[in-house]
């Protein structure tokens, strides 16, 4: 059964909340997300001790078809890079500034320490500097 456009966006908006969800469980701190300019939009941005962390979700249902870091072509990552430099421009007080791709599938087994949160449904494949 295919998936309606709001249905698609809904899941989408879900798997990103749940991303910054489980990125502040490992100590980052939200500073933006969905921010867009005429080059592109970056789907979160964190601070991870004074460095700016710009995060690329990807969700997969699955992996049948590839992960969510080889969706990433060059061209994707040069319109992130051309993003970020924007809105370093914007945002001047963060000095340092690293690319973290965040891959998450569905998690059909979720284990017992995960049984109460919000990220029980997806497994996260978090790679630091990924670009």
């Amino acid at each position: 059964m295919k998936q309606t456009k709001a249905e698609h966006l809904i899941q989408g908006e879900d798997a990103e909340a749940a991303c910054c969800n489980y990125l502040a469980s490992h100590g980052l701190k939200l500073v933006d997300r969905n921010f867009s300019c005429r080059v592109g939009e970056i789907d979160i941005i964190m601070n991870d001790n004074n460095m700016l962390v710009f995060v690329e979700v990807r969700f997969r249902k699955n992996n049948s078809f590839g992960g969510g870091l080889e969706s990433i072509t060059v061209s994707k990552q040069n319109k992130l890079r051309k993003t970020a430099e924007l809105y370093m421009q914007q945002n001047n007080q963060y000095k340092n500034a690293r690319f973290d791709v965040v891959s998450m599938s569905t998690n059909t087994q979720p284990g017992p320490s995960q049984q109460h949160s919000s990220q029980q449904h997806y497994r996260f494949d978090w790679i630091k500097n990924a670009f």
